[in-house]
C-alpha cells in the first residue's frame, strides 16, 4: 500500500517467517551456529525455544532454505495432531507413500527409508516445530523414533522448535529420558535496544531502501520498550508507524507522535495482558495443599508476582536504552500506566497481609475448633478480602515516581 511513498520495493515489516529478512542479532546467530553444528556432528536432539514471534520459524526456514548437503529434511509444522498423524506427516514429508496405511506400516517403511539413506550416505532430519504442543504421550512416539539405529550411527536426527514452555514439558519426571538425549539446547533472547534500531534498518535496506523513513532516537526506543524486543511485535509497531507517515505525507516519526500512535494500538493490553492469566495456568496448585485450602491465596500470590515481573522488565529495558532515552516523551507516556500498576501491586499486597492473618488464626484455632466454625472463619477471610478488593488503596503511593521522577521533570 504504501511501498511506492517510501521508494521500496516490498513491505518491510510483514509479519510472515520470510528467511530473507532475517536479522542475525547476537542470540540467533548463536542458535543458528548450534544448528549448524549439530547437523553436521550428527547430535542427538536439538532442542532450540523462544518466546512468541522470536524469530524461531524464520530460522528453521532458513536452514530448509541452505538445502545442506546430504542432508533430507522432514518438516513438521502442525503438532496438535495423533500419533499416526505425526508419522503420517512425517513419511509424507520424506516422500514416502502413506495413503491408506496405518501405523505399523508407516514406522516399517519409516526405518526402511533411513536405513536406505544412511546406505547412501545420506543424513534424515526431522524438525518439529510447535513442539510444545506435542502431548506427553507423542513426544514420547518422538523419543522412540530417535531409537532407529544402524551399529554405527543413528538414522534419524530431531530438532525440537517451541515456546519456553517446552522446557517446563521437558523437566517433568515423565521426559527425563527424552531429556538426557538433548545434546544441544539454545534459547533465543529477546532483542536488545541496540540491535532494535539495527533490525528495522536491516528490515528497510532489504525492502530496498534503507533510508526510506527518520525514526528520531526516543522512536526506536519506544519500539524497544513496548515490543521488548521481539522481533514479531517490533513490525508490528513500525508497520503501524510507516502507515501513519504514508497517511500524512511524511518520511519522518518523532517522539510524540509515536507514543500517541502506541497509545491508540493500546499494546500493553493487547499484547502483554495476558501475562497474569499465562502464569496462573502455568502454576496452579504450586503451592501444595494451601492452593487446595485458600485459592485466593493462591492467586493473589500469582497476580503479585505477574506485576513485579512485569516492573522488572521494564527497569532492564530502560536501563538497555537509558543513552537512546527521550525520559520526558517516556514519563508522559507512562505516569498513568505506572500509576495504576502501583495502585494494583499494593491491592495485592494488601490481600496477601489479610490472608495471610486470617491463615494463621485458621490454623490456630483449628486444634480446637469444629470443623464448621473453621468454615465460617474461611468465610470471613474471603468477605474480607472482597472489601480490601474494592475498598480504596493502601498508602505508600509514589514508589513508582520516586524510582524514575515525575512527569514534570524535563
Amino acid at each position: 500500500m504504501y511501498e511506492s511513498f517510501f521508494n521500496l520495493r516490498t513491505k518491510p515489516f510483514d509479519l510472515l517467517p520470510n528467511p530473507s529478512f532475517l536479522y542475525q542479532s547476537k542470540s540467533h546467530k548463536r542458535a543458528m551456529t548450534y544448528l549448524d553444528y549439530g547437523i553436521k556432528s550428527r547430535s542427538g536432539f536439538i532442542l532450540i525455544t523462544g518466546e512468541i514471534g522470536s524469530g524461531k520459524t524464520t530460522i528453521i526456514r532458513d536452514l530448509i532454505k541452505k538445502k545442506i548437503p546430504k542432508v533430507v529434511l522432514s518438516k513438521v509444522f502442525n503438532t496438535k495432531v495423533s500419533s499416526e498423524q505425526l508419522i503420517s506427516m512425517i513419511n509424507d514429508d520424506f516422500g514416502l507413500p502413506v495413503q491408506g496405511k496405518d501405523k505399523i506400516q508407516l514406522l516399517r517403511e519409516l526405518n526402511e527409508f533411513l536405513i536406505d539413506q544412511f546406505a547412501k550416505d545420506m543424513q534424515p532430519v526431522l524438525i518439529i516445530d510447535e513442539a510444545q504442543n506435542l502431548s506427553a504421550e507423542l513426544l514420547e512416539e518422538v523419543r522412540m523414533l530417535s531409537n532407529l539405529e544402524t551399529e554405527q550411527a543413528k538414522l534419524l536426527q530431531i530438532i525440537l522448535v517451541g515456546q519456553p514452555e517446552l522446557k517446563r514439558i521437558l523437566a517433568s519426571p515423565d521426559m527425563l529420558q527424552l531429556r538426557q538425549r538433548i545434546n544441544i539446547n539454545c534459547h533465543i533472547q529477546p532483542l536488545t535496544a541496540e540491535e532494535t534500531g539495527e533490525y528495522v534498518l536491516h528490515r528497510l535496506e532489504k525492502a530496498g531502501n534503507r533510508e526510506a523513513v527518520d525514526f528520531a532516537p526516543e522512536v526506536l526506543a519506544l519500539i524497544h520498550t513496548h515490543s521488548r524486543g521481539v522481533p514479531r511485535l517490533i513490525n508490528i509497531i513500525c508497520d503501524f508507524f510507516m502507515l501513519s507517515m504514508f497517511s500524512e505525507e511524511t518520511r519522518a516519526m518523532d517522539g510524540s507522535t509515536a507514543l500517541e500512535i502506541v497509545k491508540e494500538l493500546d499494546f500493553e493490553q493487547q499484547f502483554w495482558q495476558t501475562e497474569v492469566e499465562n502464569t496462573s495456568s502455568n502454576h496452579s496448585g504450586s503451592n501444595g495443599d494451601l492452593s487446595g485450602k485458600y485459592p485466593d491465596l493462591e492467586k493473589t500470590k500469582i497476580k503479585l508476582s505477574a506485576l513485579l515481573k512485569d516492573i522488572t522488565q521494564r527497569i532492564e529495558y530502560l536501563e538497555q536504552s537509558a543513552d537512546q532515552w527521550n525520559r520526558k516523551v517516556f514519563l508522559d507516556g507512562s505516569e498513568e500506566r505506572m500509576s495504576r500498576l502501583e495502585e494494583s501491586i499494593a491491592q495485592q499486597a494488601l490481600q496477601l497481609e489479610i490472608l495471610g492473618e486470617e491463615i494463621h488464626k485458621l490454623q490456630a484455632q483449628s486444634r480446637n475448633t469444629p470443623q464448621d466454625e473453621g468454615m465460617i472463619g474461611h468465610r470471613d477471610a474471603n468477605s474480607r478480602l472482597s472489601d480490601a478488593e474494592t475498598g480504596p488503596p493502601p498508602q505508600g503511593k509514589g514508589f513508582l515516581r520516586r524510582l524514575f521522577g515525575n512527569g514534570n521533570e524535563g
